[in-house]
């Protein structure tokens, strides 16, 4: 019983912290310290985040083997809805204050910046897998469950792709986070070689 409840508690302080970049984010815009362009500023801080727990999400399998902590497997689900959520977030921000829900406007918006039609096809693989975040969807699918979630190596790299293409100034983000998915695809690469 005392194995369950600090597995709870450390789930629930996990979920605290996922949280804090939501708070900063209303903190932000409460004392109005959006800057000159608070809406591309709220773009691109839920894009980051949402990338972020990407990773993070995607890190879990080879940390757990790094590190030798399988109990690292239990966080994954969270981390991966706290993804979607950001993603979610991001996606919603995009189509109200840029897109204003304008179809025309956004057809048009798309033809001149393809890296948005990448992004939500990233969106778009994400939700099946965040509906069937839950127990029952686990025991329903079963074997296809595992299948259905191998949908986060495109994520991941649609991500990824999104970021770089609409780099202009710096390509360091993009850089930075390539090189971050290139090593947590090793692991899985070099798995699937020994295995054929």
């Amino acid at each position: 019983m005392a194995m369950a409840v600090s597995l709870a508690q450390k789930k629930a302080a996990l979920f605290a912290a996922s949280l804090l970049p939501l708070a900063y984010i209303v903190y932000l815009i409460a004392a109005q310290q959006l800057g000159i362009d608070p809406v591309k500023t709220l773009v691109h801080l839920t894009g980051d985040w949402a990338i972020r727990f990407l990773l993070v999400t995607f890190s879990i399998t080879p940390l757990r083997q790094w590190l030798k902590q399988p109990s690292l497997l239990r966080y994954r689900r969270m981390l991966g809805l706290f993804a979607w959520f950001y993603t979610s977030v991001h996606f919603l921000l995009v189509l109200t204050y840029i897109f204003g829900w304008d179809w025309e406007l956004t057809k048009i918006e798309l033809t001149e910046r393809p890296y948005v039609i990448v992004g939500f096809l990233a969106w778009l693989l994400m939700v099946p897998m965040g509906l069937t975040s839950n127990n029952y969807a686990v025991r329903r699918l079963r074997q296809n469950w595992r299948r259905l979630h191998l949908l986060m190596y495109p994520v991941i790299l649609l991500g990824w792709l999104h970021i770089a293409w609409q780099a202009r100034s710096s390509y360091f983000d993009a850089f930075l986070y390539g090189s971050i998915i290139v090593v947590l695809f090793l692991p899985r690469l070099k798995k699937l070689f020994k295995s054929r």
